[in-house]
């Protein structure tokens, strides 16, 4: 399971970056479709709000990684896939709200 902690640690910290690349404005990272309707004086609000459901899946994949340096026994390879399944599903809730708000939808 050190090889899936490490993938994850990496993983964290590369959404982490993005997310605060995001948080302060930098939303030519986020594909122009999704941000068409974004009206402009709504364009930092929006960037923040992104970011938010990027740091989510940053803590998502940081928590998994360590609840699976505890150990390699079913129930605990089990918690850590479930904490990784609930938190992206939180994370993509979290991102699909901020798209139907700021954008009028996914698309």
């Amino acid at each position: 399971m050190i090889a899936y902690s490490i993938i994850m640690f990496v993983t964290a910290v590369l959404f982490l970056v993005l997310g605060i690349v995001v948080y302060r404005g930098n939303t030519k990272l986020i594909h122009d479709y999704h941000q068409t309707n974004v009206k402009e004086a709504e364009r930092k609000e929006y960037s923040r709000a992104f970011a938010k459901g990027m740091f989510a899946i940053c803590a998502t994949l940081l928590v998994s990684g360590i609840i699976a340096l505890v150990g390699e026994e079913g129930f605990i390879v089990a918690t850590s896939l479930s904490v990784l399944t609930v938190g992206l599903i939180v994370s993509v809730i979290i991102l699909v709200k901020v798209q139907k708000k700021y954008n009028g939808g996914l698309f």
